[in-house]
């Protein structure tokens, strides 16, 4: 926390940037602000804890007043933390060190679409719902729609290399993202060019994307458009085990099939989440597949995925199981009374590994993490030609505040330690943040030193979102 003169002496200076409606001390907002969706911070505040808050909260509505508010907080070195809708559910946007949350809300401009290219270039603060609905009423869609897409905003989506539902057939935001502009810590704006592709040194734009704030604040981009499906199917299919329905979708993406949603429930989350609504047998896997395109190519890849599917012995449930799963998907993301109760804390280990890795990954880490007295269920989903993402789900539930923390603790250590050594990657889309930052070293290898030196080199002072990408504050 900052001393009372020198917090003075920067909230002044900020007034003058953005005006004194843009820009607090009050400690009711910095209590506001002091949490995102990360499970253990909402599970300190429901146990009486106080979380960490900024000394100012400022709120900017253009480039150039963030070039000038980091200017100025590098100048004094004060730590900074961006934020965007909160929704992320690392600890991304703590402010653990207090000093200044940069909040992006108002730069919610979407600046128009680029019909001929297909592009539309928007602000960071633009919240994923309203986005959506812009380009949907002009005929197309993002491809890009995560569970938290009514609360997280594109700079989020960017900064922590998010993925949505549909990611096997249109990809993740680091496939969807062609121009960016970031304000380095100093101030300077740097405007990446939206191109297809290039060959003019390292593609730049991918140093930021995935970067959570440690290295700028992302205040634009240029994202990719796809024309609205003429057609979206859905079709469902229960397996005997997760090997068997994990070999049917080797061979769909080997057959050059492309459904956008591909979902495998292992036998637990197929009882908590299928099971209340479908009548599958105990110990069963249901698969959920949706198609979208032009009537005769969706016609044609449902086909090929029931032959596909059906020849692995699979059982047909039809469109009913995936066609629910779309209309509720949105659902998950928010809290419920079973995560919430008393010292209950759930989460979600979400990894990603090549097929020849995924499968052993699952037993390890289900194996790993059900010996603290956790319940474990699972689903593979974002899958791709070459491998694809568990979402490593668990609940605890303990009789004081200390057990539950420890429990949680516990839990994602020993998963992640089980994630590494069989070969995985300890995050698809969920980012770094504050729950696996100390992970981070472990997961990179010698190349965490090469991260270490670029942010040594565009933050010498160390001032941006510090304890996040498992680099500390100075």
């Amino acid at each position: 926390m900052l001393e009372k003169k020198k917090k003075d002496k920067l909230h002044d200076a900020l007034k003058e940037v953005v005006g004194p409606d843009h820009v607090t001390m009050q400690e009711t907002d910095g209590i506001l602000n002091a949490h995102d969706a990360f499970p253990l911070s909402a599970a300190r505040i429901r146990a009486g804890e106080r979380l960490p808050i900024a000394d100012i909260i400022v709120f900017p509505k253009s480039a150039e007043e963030v070039s000038e508010i980091l200017r100025i907080c590098n100048e004094m070195k004060v730590p900074v933390t961006p934020v965007g809708g909160g929704a992320g559910s690392c600890g991304g946007t703590l402010p653990i060190y207090g000093g200044v949350q940069v909040d992006m809300k108002r730069m919610n401009k979407v600046h128009g679409i680029d019909h001929e290219s297909m592009l539309v270039r928007v602000e960071a603060g633009v919240v994923g719902i309203d986005l959506e609905e812009y380009v949907n009423k002009a005929g197309y869609i993002t491809g890009h729609t995560p569970t938290s897409l009514r609360a997280s905003n594109v700079g989020g989506f960017i900064g922590t290399r998010s993925g949505g539902s549909m990611s096997s057939l249109y990809g993740k935001i680091e496939d969807l993202c062609l121009g960016l502009q970031v304000v380095l810590p100093d101030g300077s704006i740097v405007n990446l060019e939206a191109v297809p592709r290039h060959s003019v040194g390292p593609d730049l734009k991918q140093l930021f994307i995935g970067s959570e704030g440690a290295l700028g604040i992302i205040t634009e981009a240029t994202l990719r458009l796809f024309p609205m499906p003429e057609e979206r199917r859905f079709r469902s299919f229960v397996f005997a085990d997760v090997h068997t329905g994990l070999h049917a979708i080797q061979q769909i993406f080997r057959r050059g099939i492309k459904p956008s949603v591909v979902r495998l429930y292992d036998p637990e989350d197929t009882a908590m989440s299928m099971s209340v609504h479908f009548d599958v047998p105990e110990g069963d896997c249901m698969l959920l597949l949706a198609f979208d395109g032009t009537r005769e190519q969706v016609e044609v890849d449902e086909m090929m995925c029931t032959n596909i599917c059906l020849a692995n012995g699979g059982t047909d449930y039809g469109a009913a199981p995936a066609r629910r799963w779309w209309q509720h998907r949105y659902d998950m993301y928010y809290p419920t009374k079973f995560t919430t109760a008393g010292y209950a804390i759930g989460d979600t280990i979400d990894i990603v590994a090549t097929y020849d890795k995924l499968e052993n990954v699952y037993h390890a880490m289900k194996e790993a993490m059900e010996a603290h007295d956790a319940i474990v269920m699972s689903h593979f989903s974002h899958m791709y030609q070459n491998g694809g993402s568990i979402y490593m789900i668990f609940f605890t539930s303990q009789p004081d505040a200390d057990a539950a923390w420890e429990t949680y603790r516990k839990i994602w250590d020993d998963g992640i330690a089980a994630c590494l050594r069989e070969g995985g990657t300890m995050s698809h889309q969920h980012g770094v943040g504050l729950v696996r930052s100390t992970y981070t070293e472990d997961q990179l290898g010698s190349a965490f030193q090469t991260l270490r030196a670029i942010k040594q080199v565009i933050d010498p002072n160390g001032i941006m979102n510090p304890g996040k990408l498992g680099m500390g504050g100075k």
